[in-house]
């Protein structure tokens, strides 16, 4: 895919294969990626963005848990309302 006779484009997606062709042999070995990783990254995005203004931890945590779907209710008695 290097030969100047291919497409610029092709070339292209030589370099990246080449680039990236450990990454690519690990993951037709093992079938593992880094979805989680970038879910958990994603979720705390969102629920930073959407926490503006939390103070505290604790509520920023519970926020968290809620988004990911797997909150803790015993956290709740731990919050005093104002």
């Amino acid at each position: 895919m290097a030969d100047e006779g291919w497409p610029p484009e092709v070339r292209s997606l030589g370099r990246t294969l080449k680039r990236w062709r450990n990454q690519i042999i690990a993951w037709h070995k093992l079938h593992i990626t880094n979805g989680p990783t970038e879910y958990m990254n994603n979720l705390a995005k969102r629920v930073k963005r959407v926490a503006f203004g939390f103070r505290s931890f604790k509520n920023y945590r519970i926020r968290a848990l809620l988004f990911a779907g797997k909150p803790d209710w015993s956290l709740l008695a731990t919050i005093t309302p104002r």
